[in-house]
């Protein structure tokens, strides 16, 4: 209980950061950062991927990509929660000549490694990521994290029948499926309902998950690398967008809105954080 704990209070503070840096630097997304903070907590702090300030550089580290690049904030408050990435750097987001822009550069940060936005293509880089470490015989674990809105690019779908086709088994993938796209509710615009079965379909081991379990998370994300069997596997983690800040969950305004400060405060005072940090 002591673990599952300490590993809350980390969520818990991504969380706060982000919104007080949504206020700080006028960045949207807001409710996009905050669906996908638990399966990032669970990646970062549940023993799940080896990435740390101390082997960041280093070409055994475990990868990481974010293909829903519009939540990038999550990145950057999860790095700076791990101490990949420091306090100045983390709260210059967004400002002119700061390496962090709204969406995520190639490089831009150690920890950052895809630049994305355009959705899509995170799922191809990171094949060919698993693909790079089992030809160099030095094997890592890839971890992309997708939104369920970006499933409707036709290349997921390629990428999706190439990955088990090569037995990358080192290859993760988490669908954050908080059901809204920046125009409406996914499921009134795609015909993807269920994305598991989908990529059942195209022979993958794929899994339906609360988005928002943190225990379950972490311990799927274990259990999915290196199967036996050599399938990938994909985790549909149903979640629900602006997730820990009551006013914000599953309204869509918050897609490109940013809090006020009485709005700051509390969700500071919901998320159990003192206000004196903002």
């Amino acid at each position: 209980m002591g673990i599952e704990s300490n590993i809350l209070k980390h969520a818990s503070k991504i969380r706060g950061n982000l919104v007080r840096l949504s206020h700080k630097q006028k960045i949207p997304h807001l409710a996009s950062s905050l669906s996908c903070v638990d399966i990032l907590t669970a990646a970062y702090f549940g023993d799940v991927l080896n990435i740390s300030s101390s082997n960041v550089t280093e070409k055994s580290r475990d990868r990481f990509i974010l293909s829903k690049g519009h939540a990038g904030a999550s990145l950057y408050a999860t790095l700076f929660e791990k101490g990949i990435l420091g306090e100045k750097t983390f709260w210059s987001t967004s400002e002119f000549k700061s390496p962090l822009a709204e969406q995520p550069a190639p490089f831009c940060a150690p920890g950052v490694e895809w630049a994305t936005g355009s959705l899509g293509h995170g799922l191809s880089a990171g094949i060919g990521m698993c693909l790079a470490s089992k030809i160099q015989g030095n094997l890592y674990k890839v971890m992309v994290l997708m939104g369920d809105g970006e499933c409707n690019e036709g290349s997921v779908w390629e990428a999706a029948m190439f990955a088990p086709a090569h037995n990358l088994n080192n290859l993760l993938v988490v669908v954050d499926c908080n059901q809204w796209q920046a125009t409406g509710r996914t499921k009134d615009i795609l015909a993807l309902d269920p994305i598991q079965e989908k990529f059942e379909a195209f022979g993958w081991n794929a899994l339906d998950v609360d988005g928002h379990d943190i225990k379950r998370l972490i311990n799927e994300m274990q259990n999915g690398y290196f199967r036996e069997d050599g399938r990938p596997t994909a985790i549909v983690a149903n979640c629900v967008k602006g997730k820990g800040v009551s006013f914000m969950e599953d309204d869509n305004n918050w897609h490109y809105r940013t809090p006020s400060e009485e709005e700051v405060v509390q969700a500071f005072e919901e998320l159990s954080l003192p206000t004196s940090d903002f």
